[in-house]
């Protein structure tokens, strides 16, 4: 489990309403949010306040939103929701039929709205029990607790063989999940295929994308 100093222990519950109350949020995405979680419960609040650790030049707090489901799993627009409306970095834990399971996202300022940030790919830890979730508070400063929980959480989809930061390494996994779901669609459309001339130019192709992938570990 996530071990975190008493004094950031914040434990305050959050309508789930204020989330979803307002003119921007579709019907459909209302009943998505209502359908999928039971409860949020604002854990922790992680910030030089609270435990002693530099402030950071882009992180000023991490909150810690426990999310309690009623079923295993969560629409990512769920939590990019609550990602936009709350003006802090936020790690969750959502907990469901006694596992917990751990989601972030590399989070930025948004350019188009002060106070608020734009959050991009999510990354997730597996189902555990609490007890087998293992996360560290680890960092001179705010930013580098927060990218420490974001590479946590991601696990090997952030490895690289250079020492690059955060923000590099996110946008090189981007680039490998974009040609996976591409050498994928690829595979499947060669199988599908009759035509041998066509199959060697899907094959050229595929190759291609092979070595590009490649390239990026």
């Amino acid at each position: 489990m996530i071990e975190l100093p008493a004094s950031t222990v914040f434990n305050r519950r959050i309508p789930k309403q204020k989330f979803y109350d307002n003119l921007s949020v579709t019907p459909q995405l209302k009943r998505v949010f209502i359908e999928q979680i039971s409860q949020i419960i604002w854990q922790n609040k992680i910030a030089p306040v609270t435990v002693n650790i530099m402030e950071g030049i882009t992180v000023n707090e991490i909150e810690v939103l426990c999310i309690k489901l009623n079923q295993q799993g969560i629409d990512t627009k769920v939590l990019s929701l609550i990602d936009k409306e709350i003006p802090y970095h936020i790690l969750f834990l959502l907990e469901y039929d006694r596992k917990m399971q751990a989601w972030i996202s590399y989070k930025e300022a948004s350019q188009a709205k002060a106070e608020t940030f734009k959050p991009e790919t999510y990354y997730h830890t597996e189902w555990v029990m609490p007890e087998n979730l293992c996360l560290k508070l680890d960092g001179l400063n705010m930013d580098a607790v927060y990218e420490n929980f974001v590479r946590q959480v991601a696990g090997q989809r952030l490895h690289t063989r250079e020492n690059i930061g955060i923000k590099e390494a996110v946008i090189l996994d981007e680039k490998r999940q974009k040609l996976q779901k591409e050498i994928l669609a690829l595979e499947k459309k060669m199988q599908r295929e009759k035509q041998f001339n066509r199959q060697f130019e899907l094959n050229s192709s595929l190759k291609q994308l092979k070595r590009e992938l490649e390239d990026l570990k």
